[in-house]
Parts: structure tokens; C-alpha cells; sequence
């Protein structure tokens, strides 16, 4: 096949043709890296590409699945990973300059999970500073370029800009992003993919640069709803160095994936969030909902006890506070060359006192319940995962957060998936998020995988 249209195929399939040996490994990485090539100069998803490890790694791949000793169905599978996740002797960055010589002393359980594999990393990409913003943006070490409008600059979303950049050019196949606000699930909206958040402990975030420890949590960012199953699947699991894992068992996600929505209650958002959307999001939400009816669900009402401006104020208070803690000395150093936009957001954890912060967990414990008594028989709450389509760069408001439909479930300590669910008047992707309770992470991808198979807005790809 010619590079571009194996740069196109899903990871599903890209590893059905490597199991019956009809693509190489070799083939699969040097298509890939032609790519990194000639667009990333323009798209700058990438701080670094390993594409000398890549070669020797796709050698050995394409050796052991030659000689009947394949490791699993994702030998020989590219991944980018974001300048987060610890590679032992590589640079890790975390979207600082102040640390663009760092290396990592030791590599994340996920990358060290994702490797045993057989699994390829073509290289790192470009996040927020600290991963503090969901605009996607980096004064220092520069913005992703949303590769769906390549005249003008737009918002790729925040802070996994690179991994979403970078899946949504078709420079790798799929990539791992972090969401402690909104992280992996803003990016997919404005790049038109999919991105899982996933609920905190189901993914060992031992080895990941941390923003907000209580908070954070690393999910797959994908070209379909049934590869950000296989990524997911592959990144969960107890680790004895995190130990926010243990005690929660693995949960395949794929026996259910394909089983339907039919009888299952999903919950639209209440009427007073529909304000903050624009026409075009709406309407999007409002054909997947009608979408998911055809397809046998029954579509109802929620009365939530908050508003999601409040729970994202909280949200963000624990951000800042645990943020602030972790990285005040370089916060506290006038001269510390850092982001002009991500220094404020975090030094505002300065003011939190501990009895605002701990007021914060404790809502978090009320409003957790609150909300499982207003869902109580529904299996999903669904609303548009941004507010806009991808905004110009140059009309971001950076006193503002684009995260009113993401943060609350970061509160909330809930799983979340958002898919492409529409192309908008102004040709940009709009996206659907389903959040279901903590854990469920399977339920949210089967609910994604019937609307994105009746619909198939994940095959529009930029400039189509």
C-alpha cells in the first residue's frame, strides 16, 4: 500500500494485516516517520521524534512476527506518547523550557506497559506548560497547529495538543494524552477524534509528570471509538508503584463494544448548560441524540444539584492548590522562563488556604453523590464536549478556560469519551461527550461505537 493510505487505516486494522503478515512493521514505521517529515516542520505536534529507535524496534518487530513469535495483536503498532510520560534517558519536558534539558531518571509504568507490547514510540508530543490550559497553547516551546484550518492558526486544545495534532494529521496512529481538566478530551473535540478520559487508578500514572496528583489521569487518543478500546484496554492495570490502581480489577472493554444502545437510558444535559454552546455544537448534540433514539436508546431528563461553572470552580481550585504545591519554586522565580499565560493559573494555588482546599475534597465527596442519586438508572450523561469549534489563535481569551462541559467530570471522578459528531458550518469537527460513572469506561465506549458506527463522522480527516 502506498504511505498515505496506510497512514489512514485504524490501529484494528492495521494489526489484523500484521498478524496475516500482509504489512511490515518496517513498512508501518517508515510510512509514519514520511509523514512526521514532511508535515510536522508545519504542525510541530512533535519535541522529539526517535526515529533511529523506531527503525532498529520495527526490525525486531517484523523479525519476531516473521519467525511466529509475535507478542500479542499491537506488535509492531506505532504510539506517540506526550511530554509527560518518563522515558528513562530521554528528555522529558513537561512543556517547560526551563527544563528542556531534563531526563527522565526512569521510564512510566504505562510506556513500560505499552513497550512489553511490542508497541513502537516514534517520539514525544508537545503539551501545555505543566499541562496547566485547554487551549492548547505554549508561549515558550511553541503551539501545535491544528492541521483542519492550515491557512490560520486555531486552538488545537489543551493540554495533549501535540498527541491530538499529531493523530488527527495521521503522523501517528494513535497517542496516550493525560486529562486533569479537560486534557485529552479538549484536544480530540477541535482536532475531530477520540479521546477517552479515563476514571483516576484505571491507568498508573507512576512516572507521568503530575499537575494536580488527586485529578490526573492518562486515556488513549485515537482515530475511532474501537482503538481507543484496544489502547485502553492495553494501558490498564494494577501497579504496585501507583497506589491509586489497586483493588480495581481490569475490564475488558471489547466484548461489550459492539452490542448497541438499544434499552439503554441516557440522560441530554439540563436546559440551562445549552446556553454556552454555539448554534452549530448545538445542533450536532441535538442529531446525536436523535441519532442514539433511532438506534433504540431512550433519551431522557436530569436534574443535577449543581451547575457545571460551579464544579469546575472547584475542580479548579484543586488544580491550582496541588499544582502550585509541586512546582512553586519555579512558579516563585521571577526569572524562570516560563509561560506568561500558565504561570498566573498556577500561582493562583498560592492563595488557596488549606481550608478552602480541603472544603474543595470534601464537596467532591458530597457532589459525587448527589450525582449518582440523579442518575440513578441511567447509564450516560451526554453534552457537547466544547462550547465552539476550534477558535482563531488570536481570538483566545487566556483569562478564560474552554473546559465548561469537561471539568465536572474530572470532579467528579467519572470516565468520559468524546467523538467527532459533526463537521460545523465553518468545516470544523464538532464532538460529543459521554460521561459515564467512575469505572464504566467500557459503557461510555460502547455507547460511542454505535453512534460513531451509524454516523461515521470519524472518517472525515482535515482537508477532505
Amino acid at each position: 500500500m502506498k504511505h498515505e493510505d496506510l497512514t489512514r487505516l485504524p490501529v484494528h486494522q492495521l494489526s489484523r494485516q500484521l498478524a496475516q503478515r500482509k504489512l511490515s512493521p518496517v513498512e508501518l514505521v517508515e510510512a509514519y516517520l514520511a509523514r512526521i517529515d514532511a508535515q510536522d516542520l508545519k504542525l510541530h505536534a512533535f519535541t522529539e521524534v526517535y526515529a533511529a529507535d523506531a527503525r532498529l524496534a520495527a526490525r525486531g518487530a517484523e523479525a519476531a512476527i516473521g519467525s511466529g513469535h509475535a507478542i500479542g495483536p499491537l506488535h509492531g503498532i506505532p504510539i506517540a506518547l506526550k511530554d509527560l510520560i518518563e522515558l528513562e534517558g530521554r528528555i522529558v519536558t513537561g512543556g517547560c523550557e526551563a527544563w528542556r534539558d531534563r531526563k527522565a531518571t526512569r521510564t512510566a509504568t504505562l510506556a513500560r506497559r505499552l513497550i512489553a507490547q511490542g508497541m513502537i514510540v516514534l517520539g514525544k508530543t508537545h503539551t501545555v506548560e505543566f499541562a496547566m490550559g485547554g487551549w492548547g497553547t505554549n508561549t515558550r516551546r511553541g503551539t501545535p497547529w491544528n492541521p483542519w484550518d492550515l491557512e490560520r492558526a486555531r486552538t488545537p486544545g489543551g493540554s495533549s495538543s501535540g498527541s491530538g495534532v499529531a493523530v488527527a494529521a495521521a503522523l501517528t496512529p494513535w497517542a496516550v494524552g493525560t486529562d486533569t481538566g479537560g486534557s485529552v478530551r479538549l484536544p480530540a473535540s477541535w482536532c475531530g477524534i477520540t479521546g477517552l478520559k479515563t476514571t483516576v487508578g484505571r491507568v498508573s500514572t507512576y512516572g507521568v509528570l503530575p499537575l494536580s496528583p488527586t485529578l490526573d489521569s492518562p486515556g488513549p487518543m485515537t482515530r475511532c471509538v474501537e482503538d481507543s478500546a484496544l489502547l485502553y484496554a492495553a494501558m490498564q492495570g494494577e501497579d504496585p508503584l501507583d497506589p491509586l490502581t489497586r483493588g480495581l480489577p481490569y475490564v475488558d472493554p471489547m466484548p461489550a463494544l459492539k452490542r448497541g444502545v438499544r434499552g439503554m437510558r441516557l440522560a441530554r444535559m439540563p436546559e440551562v448548560e445549552r446556553q454556552y454552546a454555539s448554534a452549530d455544537v448545538l445542533s450536532a448534540y441535538d442529531r446525536s441524540l436523535s441519532e442514539l433514539e433511532r438506534l433504540g436508546a431512550d433519551v431522557v431528563g436530569v436534574d443535577l444539584s449543581f451547575l457545571f461553572a460551579d464544579v469546575a470552580a472547584f475542580n479548579l481550585r484543586i488544580m491550582a492548590a496541588e499544582s502550585y504545591a509541586l512546582y512553586h519554586t519555579l512558579i516563585d522565580d521571577e526569572q524562570a522562563p516560563l509561560d506568561p499565560h500558565v504561570r498566573p493559573r498556577i500561582a493562583a494555588g498560592r492563595t488557596v488556604t488549606s481550608q478552602a482546599y480541603i472544603e474543595a475534597l470534601r464537596m467532591r465527596e458530597t457532589m459525587k453523590k448527589q450525582f449518582a442519586a440523579a442518575m440513578d438508572g441511567v447509564d450516560a450523561l451526554l453534552t457537547p464536549t466544547t462550547m465552539t469549534t476550534a477558535l482563531l489563535l488570536e481570538d483566545v481569551d487566556q483569562g478564560k478556560a474552554p473546559a465548561h462541559y469537561t471539568r465536572f467530570a474530572n470532579y467528579l471522578d467519572l470516565t468520559a469519551l468524546a467523538l467527532p459528531n459533526g463537521i460545523a458550518s465553518d468545516g470544523l469537527p464538532t464532538s460529543l461527550q459521554i460521561v459515564c460513572r467512575a469505572c464504566d469506561e467500557a459503557t461510555a465506549l460502547r455507547i460511542g461505537w454505535s453512534l460513531e458506527d451509524s454516523t461515521q463522522w470519524h472518517l472525515h480527516w482535515p482537508g477532505n
